[in-house]
């Protein structure tokens, strides 16, 4: 295996002088130890150490090159789709550990770097950006140091001042000898109190040299305040809620300096960047609903309904969304598009496709997983409670049974509960509706990465017998999307 880092050393990492907060615990000292932010950071540990367990290896690494080296799947560089395909086991494999919570991981990290490498490189700036973008991407797969993801849009107190021109999340106060010196805010995104650096992508307004700037800016930089928003769990045992809190935040800048190998000018659209990331993401929703599946699988067995018709049904239902949704990623992984660079990257019509039948179903699963355990989802005791002297035998009868002792049923249940009606759930869906923009906005991407409108209409105008116009439906396709959550600031009151 190439130089991975380990556990310990991505913990150690965290003790840089990051000034963190975290709404209504207020700064905290150490990422590593502090209870809002602790459960993260020893997942984030579990992810790196998997590399050197020998059960993990066959997941997480490349087959033996010819010196006996394997590289690490989350930093490969995919030429073609046996890549993709096995990136694609490594992931789902990895984010169902978590329910698929944890999307922002560092594999993600390189997924981000190698989609600024793609923008760069489609902007046509100086040639030293794309040698920069390639130097970063290598860094990050030598050191396996950790980077998160912004778009870079701004905060909502930025977007409705009065001045268009203070609207933007970044202004570039002065250019100097080491690099771009920047200041604003940067709005929502993913697990930047554990991440290392943070790439603010090109909604952030910030032009220079006739391209939008984009920039990598370490966490622990100064000037660097990051603003994360509270914990979603309601008890620290949580079997999900507990231990899956990526923390969204923001990030503040105060005349920080960005060094010129970590600026890159891309065109104004974030999309290049996505090239890999809304595969990835779709891996993550996948992995929810595989385990909501699952779930449902084994709620049906503790509470006695496998011969249930309507339970059935409810379990059909949940079935055909989670394998239509595998079936779009086996299709972009095996019908892949390549760049300009000969990189192999999944099949963006198949991912959109995926994308919209998750989020169409999403709510359909969860509350299928509300309804099939009954009312007992709602009153299942915890492990504190079973181990009351005054309750124990009684909630044993009301909860024991059927192969199954209360305590193990009401696990389930418990976990079942935090699956589908905790806040981190209802958080981590109020995000993806407002990270990638919806169901809109995955109309629009699929609109315009499906390439077959001319093909089809023209193959069926041609089986008529009679002269028919060419049909060219260009402009479909072609039809830019839709500008995101316009904003207008209210009219002041005379």
């Amino acid at each position: 295996m190439s130089s991975m880092r380990t556990g310990a050393d991505y913990r150690n990492s965290l003790r840089d002088g990051r000034r963190v907060y975290v709404l209504g615990e207020g700064l905290v000292d150490d990422v590593a130890t502090h209870p809002a932010t602790r459960a993260m950071v020893d997942e984030y540990v579990a992810w790196y150490d998997r590399h050197f367990d020998p059960a993990w290896q066959d997941t997480m690494l490349a087959p033996a090159a010819a010196d006996g080296s394997r590289t690490p799947l989350g930093y490969l560089v995919p030429k073609n789709a046996q890549d993709l395909a096995r990136m694609g086991r490594c992931f789902s494999a990895t984010t169902f550990l978590s329910a698929g919570n944890i999307t922002h991981t560092p594999a993600y990290g390189h997924l981000i770097a190698l989609g600024v490498l793609h923008a760069v490189s489609l902007a046509k700036g100086p040639a030293k950006q794309v040698a920069n973008a390639e130097a970063y991407r290598a860094e990050i797969a030598r050191t396996g140091r950790f980077l998160t993801f912004a778009a870079g849009a701004a905060p909502i107190g930025y977007r409705l001042r009065p001045d268009p021109a203070e609207r933007t999340a970044i202004k570039i106060v002065r250019q100097t000898d080491s690099g771009l010196v920047i200041r604003g805010k940067i709005g929502m995104h993913t697990s930047p109190a554990y991440a290392e650096d943070v790439y603010i992508g090109a909604v952030n307004g910030a032009d220079f040299e006739g391209l939008r700037a984009t920039f990598v800016v370490a966490v622990n930089a100064p000037g660097v305040t990051v603003i994360c928003r509270k914990p979603a769990a309601r008890e620290a045992d949580a079997p999900l809620s507990g231990r899956f809190d990526e923390l969204d935040g923001q990030m503040w800048l105060d005349d920080v300096t960005v060094p010129w190998n970590r600026v890159f000018l891309t065109d104004p659209s974030p999309e290049a960047v996505a090239q890999w990331l809304f595969w990835h993401q779709l891996y993550c929703w996948l992995s929810k609903a595989e385990f909501t599946l699952g779930l449902a699988l084994a709620a049906t067995h503790a509470m006695g309904l496998a011969a249930h018709d309507a339970t059935i049904d409810y379990l059909l239902d949940l079935i055909s969304d989670v394998q239509t949704v595998r079936s779009c990623q086996t299709a972009a992984e095996l019908d892949p598009e390549f760049t300009a660079q000969g990189l192999c990257s999944p099949n963006h019509s198949h991912v959109a496709a995926g994308s919209l039948a998750m989020l169409r179903a999403r709510r359909r699963m969860g509350e299928i997983l509300r309804i099939l355990p009954g009312s007992s989802l709602v009153v299942a005791p915890s492990a504190k409670d079973l181990a009351e002297p005054a309750l124990a035998k009684g909630l044993e009868e009301s909860f024991g049974g059927g192969g199954y002792s209360a305590a193990q049923r009401a696990a389930l249940l418990q976990l079942a509960w935090d699956h589908v009606g905790s806040a981190l759930d209802q958080r981590e869906h109020v995000f993806e509706l407002h990270a990638n923009g919806g169901e809109p906005a995955w109309r629009g991407r699929l609109r315009r990465s499906f390439n077959r409108y001319n093909e089809l209409a023209n193959a069926v105008v041609k089986s008529l017998d009679l002269p028919m116009p060419e049909v060219n439906l260009d402009a479909i396709r072609n039809a830019p999307l839709a500008q995101r959550r316009p904003v207008s600031a209210p009219s002041a009151k005379s």
